[in-house]
């Protein structure tokens, strides 16, 4: 353990003072009374079931729900604030980065770190003090990139690092950072923790939102946890001289969801019955750069009632090989079959794949799974707009009594199925993507990320639909990151590394170790597509 994770959490006049913060939307009361105080130089966690307030709370603090749109009062450094924007936030040393990142792709990295702030002399962009500013605000964070480099070209990791970045170019005092490793790899999560870390002992404080039990007991001085818009309770996190935490995981659930979980994953029922489906070296080559093979002969079978892992690092062709099997929505095939019951399955459009009975739950929910828009209901019922249909014309009468029953089969917590689904909770909009692909009456479901950036007790409510599915016979394929959710939910664990299936461990006989090896496992095999020239 680190000195800086074995610091003691800091004493004296908190930067931050929140009081009985009150926050309504029509219907809802997001923030009831909630109170909040965050020392200097210091991490601070906010733990919270999804809808429990803690996004909301933070947009207080950092503007984006201005003075007079909420009751309570805010103190910086003793001084009484009332923020009408971001902007005077941000002018107070307050910064947040949320989940979805606000950086502009075709900008470079240092235009967008200077973005609304630039450097510039009578009006004209200084580059040469723009770039020489970057270079140093980049060391700071770690990062080895040029400030040329264009913002497209970065991983999503490298993306975090930049906001940080453009956070730190503003002077921030308090940085509030959303669920910052969501879409990052295991080492890109280290490595931003240890930033978090190093910025606490610079007099920088953080407030970390995450769902991840083990990067928020590993860096935090402090954890408050708010349940249904309450601040429930503030734990202190102590360590001892081996850095042992005096906060487990389990303390920090038992707050979170007002009871112990005793499993973590719900135990397995039914019977495993024979293969359903099979796939055969299914090979698929980039979109536009021709040659290079992203799946490489991935061949894999999935049996009646059994639930299938697909574990891998980033760029593993987890999620290449799930998009093109479905409707070819990623990439181009170049070669393999999929068969179902021993007979070829056409899947060659999302319409075929649903007709032949496969769904895919994809891993970015808001670009991909739903209209935001829209409304429980139409999201719920477009991939099977047959089922509520009469010759052709959408019955609403009918449509309104499926998303319904749908709705109260997901445990989606709403005000009805006419609720938009943008003001959801991040786990409630899941369970709308998942229940949408349910209602089409797959017999392969492909879940990729399916717990991603939701809390714990919204996790277990989705291992228990999926549980459940597989109890009534239909196959699943289950695609995550975290080895302990594939470890906990799987029968079998198949490993993929740059594109091809490199090991097969049985649920009950994996450990992380043996995957992770596995998972970093290459070969000298050609990747190049055989259809391109030599």
């Amino acid at each position: 353990m680190s000195e800086t994770q074995t610091r003691p959490a800091p004493t004296g006049r908190p930067l931050l003072l929140m009081r009985d913060i009150r926050k309504e939307f029509p219907g809802v009361r997001a923030l009831d009374g909630v109170s909040l105080s965050v020392g200097h130089g210091s991490v601070h966690a906010l733990m919270g079931e999804n809808g429990a307030g803690k996004s909301t709370l933070m947009k207080v603090l950092s503007g984006v729900h201005p003075a007079g749109s909420y009751d309570g009062e805010i103190l910086v450094d003793g001084d009484p604030c009332a923020f009408a924007g971001v902007a005077d936030s941000e002018r107070a040393g307050i910064a947040i980065i949320h989940q979805e990142l606000a950086l502009v792709p075709q900008l470079s990295v240092g235009e967008n770190i200077f973005l609304g702030h630039e450097r510039a002399r009578r009006g004209v962009v200084d580059w040469g003090a723009t770039h020489a500013e970057a270079r140093a605000l980049l060391r700071r964070v770690g990062l080895d990139e040029a400030p040329t480099t264009p913002v497209s070209a970065l991983s999503v990791g490298a993306q975090q690092l930049v906001e940080i970045a453009k956070a730190l170019a503003k002077r921030v005092r308090l940085l509030i950072l959303d669920e910052p490793t969501s879409a990052l790899t295991e080492v890109e999560s280290d490595r931003l923790l240890d930033l978090l870390l190093g910025l606490r002992d610079e007099g920088v404080t953080c407030i970390l939102i995450s769902h991840k039990l083990g990067e928020v007991v590993r860096v935090s001085d402090e954890i408050t946890i708010l349940r249904d818009g309450r601040a429930v309770e503030t734990l202190a996190v102590e360590r001892g001289e081996d850095g042992t935490p005096s906060v487990d995981e389990d303390r920090i659930i038992r707050g979170m969801v007002g009871r112990d979980l005793d499993q973590r994953y719900p135990e397995r029922v039914g019977e495993i019955g024979g293969t359903r489906f099979e796939v055969r070296d299914w090979t698929v080559a980039h979109p536009t750069q021709p040659g290079r093979l992203m799946v490489d002969g991935v061949g894999l079978t999935v049996r009646r009632g059994e639930v299938v892992g697909l574990a891998g690092l980033m760029g593993a062709g987890r999620t290449e090989f799930a998009m093109n099997l479905f409707g070819r929505s990623y990439g181009r095939r170049v070669r393999g079959s999929l068969t179902k019951d021993g007979e070829e399955l056409d899947t060659g459009t999302v319409a075929a794949a649903i007709r032949g009975g496969v769904a895919y739950v994809p891993e970015d929910r808001k670009t991909l799974g739903l209209i935001l828009d829209d409304d429980i209901r139409h999201n719920t019922t477009m991939a099977a707009l047959d089922r509520v249909s009469s010759r052709g014309v959408l019955d609403p009468g009918l449509e309104a009594v499926e998303a319904a029953r749908m709705s109260e089969r997901m445990r989606v917590r709403s005000h009805g199925t006419t609720q938009a689904v943008r003001t959801l909770s991040g786990g409630n909009q899941q369970k709308v993507v998942l229940g949408k692909w349910l209602f089409t009456r797959p017999e392969l479901l492909i879940l990729d990320e399916p717990t991603r950036g939701i809390d714990v007790g919204a996790k277990y409510e989705i291992y228990l639909i999926v549980r459940r599915l597989a109890a009534e016979g239909a196959c699943v394929l289950f695609i995550s990151s975290e080895l302990p959710e594939l470890l906990g939910m799987c029968d079998r664990i198949l490993t993929l590394c740059e594109g091809r299936i490199t090991g097969e461990v049985p649920g009950e006989e994996a450990d992380q170790e043996t995957l992770m090896r596995l998972m970093t496992r290459t070969g000298d095999q050609d990747r190049t597509d055989p259809r391109s020239p030599r």
